[in-house]
Order: C-alpha cells, then sequence, then structure tokens
C-alpha cells in the first residue's frame, strides 16, 4: 500500500501542484528535457537513493529518509528561486535522473548537483543535463556555484572537468574541521576562488 505522503493530490491541491510545477522552467537539450520534479518521479529517486549507488551522497537511505530529501530538494525552488530538475528523455519521456542547484545545511555556497538513474549512466547524458542546470543558473546572477563531490566518484569529477570546473583547495580548507573534511569542491564559478 502506497503511504498517504506519496499519494499525488487531488482536486484544489492538484491543481495548486500543477501550477508550481509550471512555475519551473523547463530546459531543453538535444537529447534531454529538464523539468519540475513530480510524485511519478519518486519511485525513480528512491530507486538510486535507497541503493549502494548513493555512497557519495551519504547514502543508502531507507524509502523513508529518500522521500524527505526528495520533498526537501522540491522545496529548494519555493525558498531559493533554484532547485532540481527530473531529467528525461526526450525521445520517450523516460526518467534518466536528477540535476539542479541546492543549498544544503552544511553548504557554503550554491551546489551545482545531479545523479542519475544506473541505466541512464555512461551515455553522456550528465554532461548534457548538468551543462543546461549550469547555463540557466549563470543566468541568475548567482555570486558563485560549485559541485561537491567524493573525490572516489571519479566518473561525477569527470562530468564537471568537462564542463570546465576547477578543484578550489582554499574552498575545501573551509571544511577542514567538519564532518565534510574529505569533500572536493569544484567551482564552475567565480574562477579564482570563493
Amino acid at each position: 500500500m502506497t503511504p498517504a505522503w506519496e499519494t499525488p493530490p487531488i482536486g484544489p491541491s492538484a491543481v495548486l501542484a500543477q501550477a508550481v510545477a509550471d512555475a519551473v522552467p523547463v530546459l531543453v537539450t538535444p537529447r534531454t528535457r529538464l523539468r519540475a520534479m513530480a510524485m511519478a518521479d519518486f519511485d525513480a529517486w528512491a530507486d538510486i537513493l535507497c541503493s549502494e549507488r548513493a555512497w557519495g551522497m551519504d547514502g543508502p537511505y531507507t524509502r523513508d529518509e529518500a522521500w524527505d530529501e526528495f520533498a526537501i530538494t522540491a522545496g529548494f525552488w519555493a525558498l531559493h528561486g533554484f532547485g532540481f530538475w527530473t531529467i528525461t528523455r526526450r525521445a520517450d519521456g523516460g526518467v534518466l535522473g536528477f540535476a539542479g542547484l541546492n543549498m544544503e545545511v552544511s553548504n557554503k555556497e550554491p551546489e551545482l548537483g545531479y545523479f542519475l538513474t544506473a541505466r541512464a549512466e555512461g551515455r553522456g547524458y550528465a554532461g548534457e543535463a548538468v551543462a543546461a542546470a549550469r547555463d540557466w543558473a549563470r543566468g541568475q546572477a548567482l555570486p558563485s556555484l560549485v559541485s561537491y563531490i567524493d573525490p572516489a566518484n571519479l566518473r561525477s569529477v569527470a562530468v564537471v572537468r568537462r564542463l570546465g570546473a576547477r578543484r578550489d583547495p582554499a574552498a575545501e580548507a573551509a571544511y577542514a574541521e567538519t564532518d565534510d573534511a574529505d569533500i572536493a569542491v569544484w567551482r564552475h564559478w567565480p574562477m579564482g576562488g570563493s
């Protein structure tokens, strides 16, 4: 049985939820479409966060913890005017993963983050979608943008390097005495430091 919090809204609540989703910009790349996160996307989100594949994101999570992360992430749009999108394949609308901007409790700067389903990895979708999110973010006049990546996550590191991000040791030093001391900070802008 589906928990109440995973049940899509109905009636006026559904209309309001759709209006909020319609306010989120849609980004289109040659092979992907980035759109507002929807209740129907939660299974794909949970499949990623509840698996061993979430090791670089403090996972794996329980399904309830994944729901909390999903709801928090969707809420960034209302609180910051930026957030995450669901990455879909333009050809058939299939969910490929998630990408966007966030500002979590431990973040010192806005973060460009992303994660894909296992089936979507290794096909270039991440670079395509993350570049679109980064380019959209640049138009929002954010003073800085970084990606926080576990150094062992070589595939993620390769994505941001291809997009021109550079590792920022000065920004990493700010985390030296925290629980995130082993994090690598990859700077998209401003180049030359935080």
